[in-house]
């Protein structure tokens, strides 16, 4: 079987890469893809290419994310089925995430048209998580048979479990002395991580001398976090600001407790699973995530993560102290987090759940349903601010 795949990100950003590695250990995949740092210059080059294609060369037509611009295109010259990798709602992005615009406004409704179209143009939909897949269904209207998740995953080349580097590494040239436990996030700081609320658990740990908050990345709202650690207080928390994908891992594996998210009350922040969460669990790191339908779909709260109240400051206060009091419950989220993510979320995984998919989407039948948690087992970003980044 032939597959056409084409994205409207860049082909390393890892919704993109995951899949597009799951498809090709079953299939011939020719890529159409651009790794400009322009939206504007990414789609043009793609379509372009896509247009002057041999289309008929291919059996089934993958668009990838950010895939909604290239869908109008992508459907009037198909000669193949189309499956259509929705990942995100631009209409839910734009409106109700960041807030750019009202819903009713032109440009809300321009975004839900551009979202409503893109569903009904594409053979069948792919989403991250089943709380996503229905939040389409309901506001898109897509019928259930046409929608199939395969969650996000990470590169395995990178995020494996290793042993940590010296602790005093943490210091990065500070006099401070060097913290005995370490709680690690990175973000982009949007309002969908809820970085607020880490701050406002780590005043209330404050008293814990030797346990420290390290919050890397940068981003719109990083300013507004270090003046609210500064109205705090806060001598317990560290801004390192951007690292690098390629040493992420690194700084990973220095971690005692990682903070997977999401924490915000954004709705979006229910129904996704925080990018980094699945780096966390493959590298064995003990994972705080926010209780939610997403999360729940695949952890169980004390055996392969902690699973806390969203946006409870004080509920995620006590959930780090547990952690940093008991080492037996720590080592148990690890290895059970571990195993989770061979079972549900490594590329073997992803690979047996698309080639169902694949197969239905080219028969025309109904998706394969999603594994259960027991079934997988048994079978087998950083980024320019655009629509998506570290979900």
């Amino acid at each position: 079987m032939r597959i056409l795949y084409l994205c409207g990100r860049e082909p390393d950003y890892i919704r993109n890469l995951m899949l597009r590695s799951a498809l090709q250990r079953s299939y011939d995949v020719v890529e159409i893809t651009s790794s400009s740092r322009s939206l504007v210059r990414r789609n043009a080059a793609v379509a372009l290419r896509y247009l002057l294609a041999n289309r008929r060369a291919f059996d089934l037509i993958v668009v990838g994310f950010y895939g909604q611009p290239l869908m109008p295109g992508v459907r009037l010259w198909a000669d193949a089925p189309i499956l259509f990798d929705a990942y995100v709602s631009t209409y839910d992005t734009l409106c109700f995430d960041r807030c750019w615009f009202r819903p009713r406004s032109l440009p809300g409704r321009l975004a839900y048209l551009l979202d409503l179209w893109s569903c009904r143009w594409a053979t069948r939909l792919l989403l991250d998580t089943q709380a996503h897949a229905d939040y389409f269904m309901q506001t898109f209207a897509v019928p259930a048979d046409k929608v199939s998740t395969v969650y996000v995953g990470c590169d395995e080349g990178l995020f494996v479990p290793r042993p940590a580097a010296p602790r005093a590494a943490l210091n990065s040239g500070r006099a401070s002395p060097t913290p005995t436990f370490d709680v690690f996030t990175y973000t982009s700081f949007l309002r969908l991580h809820g970085v607020e609320h880490i701050l406002d658990t780590a005043k209330r740990l404050a008293g814990q001398r030797d346990l420290v908050f390290t919050v890397g990345g940068s981003g719109p709202r990083l300013a507004e976090m270090r003046r609210l650690a500064n109205d705090l207080g806060l001598e317990n928390v560290r801004f390192p600001g951007w690292i690098p994908f390629e040493r992420l891992p690194e700084r990973i594996a220095m971690a005692d407790v990682c903070l997977g998210g999401h924490f915000s009350t954004v709705p979006k922040a229910g129904r996704v699973i925080a990018t980094k969460t699945f780096q966390f669990l493959a590298m064995a790191k003990p994972t705080v995530v926010g209780d939610n339908p997403a999360n729940r779909e695949v952890m169980t709260h004390g055996e392969d993560a902690c699973l806390c109240p969203m946006a409870d400051p004080e509920a995620l206060a006590e959930t780090i102290h547990g952690l940093y009091r008991d080492v037996d419950l720590r080592a148990r989220l690890a290895s059970n987090g571990r195993r989770l993510f061979e079972q549900r979320f490594s590329l073997a995984a992803q690979t047996a759940q698309l080639q169902g998919i694949v197969q239905a989407t080219v028969a025309g039948r109904l998706a394969q349903p999603v594994l259960g948690h027991d079934q997988v087992g048994e079978q087998a970003h950083h980024a320019d601010d655009q629509p998506g980044d570290d979900q």
